[in-house]
């Protein structure tokens, strides 16, 4: 599955190489690949793993490592394996070689959607095993399917089932966007998407003729939905294929002691942070919905937002810097004291 690595490449990289070659691209992805990808992870740091198949053929992945104080929230790492379609024509490499060029730019569906932040949690715990720490709070990481489509047979069944309850998650990272400026982009809340499916029925017949009430001139009215189906006769209907109907926002309050102990580390890092509520909508929003905090967060700053474009691509500069991020705020993340609630 994995070439071998280039002299002189960095093994984080490599690693990351790898599971961009692993196609678990919408609408058929090789989920199975990435599980047993991600359980060889778990072997090799000597993580528990677990593996929940909420829906037929759609498993999260569940990979532990255990803090010393059981009794506290643990932390949880959320990232999806899937991505999203690609017209290859329109790339400059195949997308699924996880090709890097001269400059050290490697392309791939997924690159900064999320394969970059995935890889990133493994290696900055690789790290921190190897130095030999441990933390108060348990660390989960959650590698979850179908995101792309709305999470409906991925984390949205996987919230519900005791095996989440389990987790006791009391706050958790996901995926957020690149920042073409010095700063770095953090999400405390997101849109509340609705995904509106209107059928439309009427008489057919050949384009070149005139007929009455057709199905597509009833399409013409521009109202709001319900107005707009009554005005458009009968034969009109809609219904959402996702409404979201429970926005939450995660606390930037400086007295809130888990964005205290994020944003106290981008700080020492010297990290401009730039918080927002997410443009779209993510996995993050099934999380806030069931009373995890979650912020939204990619280290990829000075990087132009290439999400779901062709030729997706990130420096592997900043894909290793990323790691060393990671590398410090999980420690400050589980560390985190008991709060009012775990006493």
């Amino acid at each position: 599955m994995a070439s071998k690595r280039r002299e002189g490449e960095h093994p984080s990289v490599t690693l990351f190489r790898q599971y961009l070659r692993i196609r678990t691209v919408q609408p058929e992805p090789d989920y199975g690949a990435a599980v047993a990808f991600l359980e060889e992870r778990a072997c090799q740091l000597g993580l528990g793993c677990q593996k929940v198949e909420v829906a037929p053929g759609r498993v999260v992945t569940v990979l532990t490592w255990p803090g010393t104080n059981p009794r506290l929230s643990s932390l949880l790492l959320n990232s999806h394996t899937d991505v999203v379609p690609v017209f290859k024509e329109h790339w400059s490499h195949d997308p699924f070689e996880a090709f890097k060029d001269a400059d050290g730019y490697i392309y791939g569906r997924g690159a900064q959607d999320m394969k970059c932040v995935s890889i990133q949690y493994l290696e900055a715990v690789r790290r921190l095993k190897v130095e030999g720490h441990h933390f108060p709070r348990t660390i989960h990481m959650t590698f979850v399917p179908d995101e792309e489509i709305g999470g409906h047979q991925g984390m949205e069944l996987f919230v519900k089932r005791p095996e989440f309850q389990a987790l006791r998650a009391g706050f958790a990272l996901d995926e957020g966007l690149a920042n073409p400026t010095d700063a770095f982009t953090v999400f405390y809340s997101e849109r509340s998407p609705w995904w509106v499916q209107v059928t439309s029925t009427g008489k057919p017949g050949h384009g070149s003729r005139f007929i009455e009430d057709t199905a597509a001139e009833k399409l013409a009215f521009e109202e709001q939905l319900q107005g707009w189906c009554q005005a458009a006769g009968e034969g009109v209907t809609f219904e959402f294929a996702q409404k979201w109907t429970e926005p939450r926002v995660t606390s930037t309050d400086d007295s809130d002691p888990w964005w205290a102990a994020f944003s106290g580390v981008c700080k020492d890092m010297n990290l401009t942070l730039e918080p927002e509520i997410f443009p779209a909508a993510t996995d993050s929003r099934y999380l806030r919905a069931v009373g995890v905090p979650a912020l939204g967060f990619s280290p990829m700053n000075h990087t132009p937002v290439l999400l779901h474009d062709h030729d997706e691509r990130l420096h592997e500069a900043m894909f290793l810097r990323g790691i060393d991020i990671y590398t410090r705020l999980l420690p400050a993340l589980a560390s985190v004291p008991a709060l009012p609630s775990e006493s």
